[in-house]
């Protein structure tokens, strides 16, 4: 059950998009990580760079896509620069549509 939860909230996370690439922040590899505690998710995501004017957007964002997951009574997210994001955390064909190039 908790497993299914966690993928509904990931789901219902790419609604959420980044503002300035135009992408959903788990294409993009803005959401490091997903937990249940009972009825509360907890999300940890970064941003691009710590100073990112849409910081404050995307946490909102965030939290207002999982708490409107069926079975969530709260969510809780915290935003992190430990590690720091970098483009390898985009999905590949995101990344290809973004015009990162594929390094062998």
């Amino acid at each position: 059950m908790t497993e299914q939860l966690v993928e509904r909230v990931r789901e219902a996370l790419r609604v959420v998009i980044d503002p300035e690439l135009g992408e959903n922040i788990v294409d993009l590899g803005l959401v490091y990580d997903i937990r249940v505690l009972g009825e509360a998710v907890c999300i940890t995501m970064t941003t691009t760079t710590p100073g990112c004017p849409a910081t404050s957007f995307l946490r909102e964002g965030a939290q207002a896509a999982a708490s409107a997951v069926s079975g969530v009574v709260s969510a809780d997210v915290t935003m992190t620069f430990e590690p720091a994001w970098t483009p390898d955390l985009i999905a590949p064909a995101v990344r290809a549509s973004l015009g990162f190039a594929t390094v062998n």
